[in-house]
């Protein structure tokens, strides 16, 4: 890859002070990486400033600011999910050499959600929280009893930066690892401990296998509506479900009704299916179409596993994509494959 005398990065939002710092020191050794964060972020801006953007990084670029970067060949998105730009560089691609990577900078802190959730979940948590907060002191296990995480058969559907840290969170329990990924081959480090692998051919199976299912797919064409009526049912009644992947990927219908006639045990969701809900006649407003609130078997999460943003260590693989093509190199990290959607 020939590289120019300077590497120009170009901001498309307003980054914040220390994250600028972050950055800025991160790279201090590369001093023909030049990084710009415009004053204002308006479209107009944003094109006069493209035509000499070697790298972008922000989340969502018009189809008219990337004709306008006529030098770019990296496209940073700094969170994972790529599915609203998949289409877009799907027809920037065909006939341009760029490369749209995403962000994996936040996969420690959705592990630590995900495994957080389902223990909350286990444990009754909440409900016993809320019967102190109503003044009921030692509520007992005829009301909520706990459910033991001890010889469980655990499930990670897609074994990618998120459920392999889930798998090494959970690995000083008592329990047994299933895991299904889609190309084993690409796998970069061996797991924490001994698990079962199957891959898409063997999706019956591994849900036969498992008693825990956690969700950590991106959203494409071959997962959305992956999760319905028949993956509920071999799931089984002692069956707990977890989803910190994407909402659609799950039949919503399906899962409240598996959870209110106790097909299974009970889920933990932090992903939905409508992030631009209406509030009602009440004032409330809820991100799903099911009454998921009303059942007493869930635990609800409003799709926060990515907290804390302010974590700046998150941004250390931008900067190390950013090094790589500065030195000529083109081994970025998490490259999205567009005609996958992943």
């Amino acid at each position: 890859m020939i590289v120019s005398s300077d590497t120009n990065v170009l901001f498309i939002w307003q980054a914040p002070d220390r994250l600028r710092e972050y950055l800025e020191t991160g790279l201090k050794d590369l001093p023909l990486v030049k990084l710009v964060f415009p004053s204002d972020i308006e479209e107009e801006t944003l094109i006069r400033l493209a035509p000499k953007a070697d790298i972008i990084i922000g989340w969502r670029p018009t189809k008219e600011l990337l004709g306008a970067a006529k030098r770019l060949r990296l496209f940073i998105n700094p969170g994972a999910g790529v599915q609203h730009l998949v289409e877009l560089f799907r027809g920037l691609t065909s006939d341009r050499d760029i490369i749209l990577v995403n962000g994996h900078g936040n996969s420690y802190f959705t592990a630590q959600q995900t495994v957080a959730i389902l223990l909350a979940l286990m444990n009754k948590v909440i409900s016993h929280h809320n019967w102190m907060v109503q003044g009921h002191w030692r509520k007992g296990d005829k009301d909520a009893a706990s459910i033991p995480l001890r010889d469980r058969k655990v499930g990670l559907l897609g074994y990618g930066a998120v459920n392999t840290k889930v798998h090494r969170f959970l690995a000083g329990f008592d329990v047994e690892f299933h895991a299904l990924r889609n190309d084993w081959s690409k796998l970069t480090e061996a797991p924490p401990t001994p698990l079962v692998r199957y891959d898409t051919a063997r999706f019956e199976d591994f849900l036969k296998a498992i008693d825990i299912l956690i969700v950590s797919l991106p959203l494409t064409p071959a997962t959305e509506g992956l999760i319905g009526k028949r993956e509920f049912d071999l799931l089984g009644p002692d069956g707990l479900f977890v989803n910190t992947g994407r909402g659609a990927i799950v039949d919503e219908n399906c899962l409240y009704d598996a959870l209110n006639d106790n097909v299974i045990a009970g889920a933990a969701l932090d992903v939905w299916y409508n992030y631009t809900p209406v509030a009602d006649e009440g004032g409330r407003t809820s991100p799903y179409n099911c009454p998921f609130h009303e059942l007493d078997n869930v635990v609800l999460s409003p799709h926060r596993a990515a907290s804390p943003f302010r974590d700046l260590k998150r941004w250390d693989e931008v900067i190390e994509n950013i090094s790589r093509l500065a030195a000529g190199r083109s081994d970025f990290l998490n490259v999205v494959d567009v005609e996958a959607g992943y």
